[in-house]
């Protein structure tokens, strides 16, 4: 098939998937349908590209010092080409572009591919930058695959760029040229690119990380156990390790290997999340300037098994199976790599796919019904699920439907026994039903032993005509025989203080959903990882929609959080002492911690300034 006629036939493609709630085609690559189906679930535009801007921002960062000696070889090689070359950070912010052609350059200008702009695939949909950095692997839009028609004069390619000491992926480099023969040649040209930036990215390093990573792939070159290294912001884990740790546990492994970390070597038994052991034969690796960091041998108290069974109904383990694949799992409006949170997105995405009925359990706020609507999305649905509470007091929580009335799950209005209009059952019965549906039950624990028989049938009823049904809850219904058969797989999604590795991508994406336009200090960070979150993401959510409201520039800032979250106190405060820590913290913030300063604006000493805050526990980021 020429090149004209495959155009034709995506177009043709993408107008029939944008009119209809049915899959994008088979002759769209697989890689672009599911690009197009998250970018219908964010809403994004077809006819115009309305992206944020954000003037401010470091042009003298590592990324751009290791790319700009790579940019400027290519602006040599290409000018006077029509082939431009762009730089974007982790999040998708354009932060240098060089073009060798006026026409192109102004055409890019248009669609705002300029920096400072961001080309993240939640504001632009599918571009060759946003599926780079959305799937963190290379990627190619050739004109009309792009979603957004006024990027569909050019074809680009892109790859992610990733420290190649963390492996973390700190931006994505991208050609762009006008459609043509040229655009099956980027690819190749492109991950050159990159690499070559990774290798000015790795030589930029210091002397403490290159010792790390040398000292872990001497302990990964023979054999397959697990092994972590662990410096002061970097993290190595091969897979044997990674797929078995969450987030929390590096924590605690962190912890334990600065306790040893006196002794050349050493050894210890250390007790991870959900009760299980790990030892530990920790390392300390030096490098030139001192201390680098630990490296970690690890032995399991349990040997992973081949294949571990799915989840099954009413199951409480943490996210099913860990042995499982442990690559993100890209769900719409999702953010997160634990390995404990991906096998659950997978799960779930899965069984929406399949129309597998799921059961979700989680504590209040770690985002259950958000995990079913992503995952409905991710299955290509143009219609949102079906939301119905059953803690909702309309459906009578306590037995009842109104005033004085005893409830009766199976009274009619006729002779088919329908259930009583008004009722959870009938509500269930009334929701729209059929293949692309989704039907979500919302606190399943609050369906009484009495309803738990025509709730259960309701949901049935779903099921068999193609619905895709869920329920979440946090601890096992009183019906739980009746109401747990209704659902084939569970799942659990981690509370946040297991997956605090995550909390950068979180914070992100939350910032993203509250629609702030802000980004999140690095000092920030530290401060949100210490917390124990009861409420979970939502909580998180919470604070950082209240202070990026109140923020003073375009970054969320220490002083931008509330004051609870400076402190890390052991006990229950009382009211009083609540005020007095807030206010102390209010002043030291006020005072860019300046404990002088702070004492003399409240009339105390010094010496008390430094008594409460031990009290209380107040610390305040490095640069203050």
């Amino acid at each position: 098939m020429d090149s004209t006629a495959r155009e034709r036939n995506i177009a043709r493609a993408r107008l029939k998937f944008l009119q209809s709630a049915e899959p994008p085609a088979s002759v769209v690559p697989e890689k672009i349908r599911d690009s197009w189906q998250r970018s219908k679930h964010w809403g994004i535009g077809i006819d115009e590209v309305t992206v944020p801007y954000q003037p401010d921002y470091d042009r003298e960062s590592r990324l751009m010092r290791a790319a700009t000696p790579v940019l400027d070889r290519l602006e040599r090689t290409l000018a006077g080409s029509d082939v431009c070359v762009i730089v974007t950070d982790r999040k998708g912010w354009v932060r240098d572009r060089r073009v060798g052609e006026l026409r192109l350059s102004a055409h890019l200008d248009r669609v705002k591919l300029a920096p400072g702009f961001s080309y993240a695939e939640q504001f632009v949909g599918t571009n060759g930058i946003g599926m780079a950095l959305e799937e963190r692997r290379s990627s190619m839009v050739l004109g009309t695959e792009h979603f957004n028609e006024r990027l569909q004069k050019v074809s680009c390619a892109a790859s992610p760029i990733r420290n190649p000491i963390s492996g973390r992926v700190e931006g994505a480099i991208n050609l762009t040229c006008w459609n043509g023969p040229a655009g099956s040649l980027m690819a190749a040209l492109v991950q050159e690119a990159a690499d070559d930036v990774e290798r000015m990215l790795y030589e930029s390093g210091t002397t403490c990380e290159h010792a790390l990573l040398e000292a872990f792939r001497q302990a990964t070159h023979y054999g397959c156990r697990p092994v972590l290294c662990l410096g002061q912001d970097l993290l190595l884990a091969n897979s044997a390790a990674a797929g078995r740790l969450t987030g929390d546990d590096h924590r605690l492994l962190h912890e334990a290997a600065a306790e040893l970390g006196h002794a050349p070597r050493t050894r210890r038994r250390v007790q991870l999340t959900g009760g299980r052991s790990v030892l530990v034969r920790c390392r300390r690796v030096d490098g030139p300037a001192g201390k680098a960091g630990y490296l970690l041998d690890l032995t399991f108290d349990d040997a992973p098994t081949a294949e571990e069974p799915r989840g099954t109904a009413g199951s409480r383990a943490p996210g099913g199976s860990r042995g499982g694949d442990t690559r993100p799992c890209p769900l719409p409006g999702l953010a997160g790599a634990d390995p404990a949170w991906n096998t659950v997105a997978r799960t779930a995405a899965r069984c929406a796919r399949e129309r597998v009925p799921l059961l979700i359990y989680g504590e209040a706020g770690t985002g259950k019904a958000a995990l079913a609507r992503a995952a409905h999305a991710f299955a290509g649905a143009a219609s949102a699920p079906v939301v119905i509470d059953a803690a909702d007091p309309r459906y009578g929580a306590d037995g009842a439907t109104g005033p004085n009335r005893p409830y009766n799950a199976y009274e009619a209005t006729g002779p088919d026994d329908a259930p009583l209009p008004g009722s959870l059952p009938y509500a269930l019965r009334s929701a729209p039903a059929g293949p692309g549906r989704a039907l979500v039950l919302l606190h399943l624990d609050a369906v009484t032993t009495a309803r738990a028989p025509a709730v259960a049938q309701a949901l049935s009823a779903a099921a068999a005509r193609g619905t895709w049904t869920v329920a979440t809850l946090g601890r096992a219904p009183e019906g739980a025989d009746t109401l747990l058969r209704c659902f084939a797989e569970a799942v659990t999604v981690p509370p946040l203080r297991h997956r605090l590795a995550d909390l950068p991508a979180l914070v992100d994406a939350l910032l993203r959903r509250v629609g702030a336009g802000a980004e999140c200090s690095p000092e920030v960070l530290p401060l949100l990882r210490r917390q124990d979150w009861p409420g979970n993401v939502r909580q998180l959510e919470s604070v950082l929609r209240k202070a990026a409201a109140g923020r003073r520039t375009y970054r969320v800032e220490p002083r931008d959080l509330p004051p609870s979250l400076h402190a890390a106190g052991h006990r229950a405060l009382s009211g009083w002492e609540t005020a007095e820590r807030d206010t102390l913290v209010a002043a030291l913030l006020e005072a860019d911690g300046n404990k002088l300063l702070a004492a003399q604006r409240l009339g105390i000493s010094r010496t008390t300034v430094y008594r409460k805050m031990r009290a209380y526990g107040i610390t305040l980021p490095a640069h203050h």
